[in-house]
């Protein structure tokens, strides 16, 4: 569950709404940073007082996320155009699992439901080149965290192998070219929520995650 505030009477009110502990986050921003991990309302009450003596834009829009007790470990995937073409695990003892802070990556075997549903994640904002962060859920399955269009691969790729800046290249070659055409997002009928959930748990393998096949072309 997530709900967006723009003053912090009404972010206080959302995340006593949300119940604690919740996660408040910038609306833009990399690397896992301006995080925050809310456990009671002193701490919601202290941080959006800063939030709001800082005062930039990035503090002035208030994002806040359900805490999810994920098992220890997030998923890191990669989507281009209609297919997720490799996945990790960033495993991490600390809430935060980011591997620019610290967490450790390992190659996620690519099931076919985390593959739908990467896809039907990056689709609905309109698909190309997209990071789609998931959260094991124990109730409630894969959840949907983020989607990102600024990610890097710098983990990914030499974790599971596969050419993630070759397949960008000529995916981007392919659009330019007209050979693809971008998928348009899907429309979203107001006051209907857009659930991506019901996906079951995956088997918790570490085998690499086997090369995706790119508009009729092998990754490797």
């Amino acid at each position: 569950r997530v709900k967006v505030a723009f003053t912090p009477e009404a972010a206080l009110e959302a995340i006593e709404e949300l119940g604690y502990p919740v996660v408040l986050k910038p609306p833009v921003g990399s690397w896992g940073r301006l995080l925050a991990k809310i456990n009671d309302r002193d701490a919601a009450e202290a941080i959006l007082e800063h939030k709001e003596t800082l005062g930039s834009y990035q503090h002035s829009v208030y994002y806040i996320q359900e805490y999810i007790q994920k098992p220890g470990r997030d998923i890191r995937a990669m989507v281009v155009g209609d297919q997720t073409v490799c996945a990790i695990y960033r495993e991490s003892s600390h809430w935060i699992t980011n591997t620019a802070r610290g967490g450790q990556g390992e190659a996620c075997q690519l099931t076919p439901e985390l593959n739908d549903l990467c896809v039907a994640a990056a689709r609905a904002v309109g698909g190309g080149i997209l990071a789609v962060d998931v959260l094991e859920d124990p109730h409630n399955g894969y959840l949907v965290n983020e989607v990102n269009h600024t990610m890097e691969f710098h983990t990914l790729a030499p974790m599971t192998g596969v050419d993630v800046p070759g397949i960008i290249v000529d995916y981007t070659i392919a659009v330019a070219s007209g050979k693809i055409v971008p998928q348009l997002p899907i429309i979203v009928t107001p006051g209907l929520p857009v659930n991506f959930l019901g996906y079951s748990l995956p088997s918790f393998s570490t085998a690499p995650a086997h090369p995706a096949a790119i508009y009729g072309k092998e990754a490797v």
